[in-house]
């Protein structure tokens, strides 16, 4: 797992996609260019919470080191330490990966 300089702020999280096999079960070569966006990924970054309605701030639930799933227009794409990662609220993940 990379360190990545960049901390998101309230209830955002960074998050690095995690690649699909290049290969089918059956055995098939999938081509890049026929590859669809992994909808899966590991938590780099969190940020410290969100507040409540009385203002309190509340902890996120994933934690760097996560593997979670996203919706497939989650996020926003950016490059940070010459890396292509994810920025997206804690709302946007679906669940945490076993």
């Amino acid at each position: 797992m990379s360190k990545t300089s960049f901390r998101p702020l309230h209830d955002r999280v960074v998050v690095r996609r995690v690649e699909s096999e290049a290969k089918t079960a059956g055995g098939i070569i999938i081509p890049d260019t026929a590859k669809e966006k992994p909808q899966e990924g590991e938590i780099i970054a969190v940020g410290s919470g969100a507040r409540d309605d009385s203002g309190k701030l509340v902890a996120l639930e994933v934690k760097a080191g996560d593997r979670v799933l996203f919706g497939k227009w989650s996020g926003t794409e950016v490059k940070i330490d010459g890396e292509d990662l994810l920025i997206m609220k804690e709302s946007d993940i679906m669940g945490i990966l076993g």
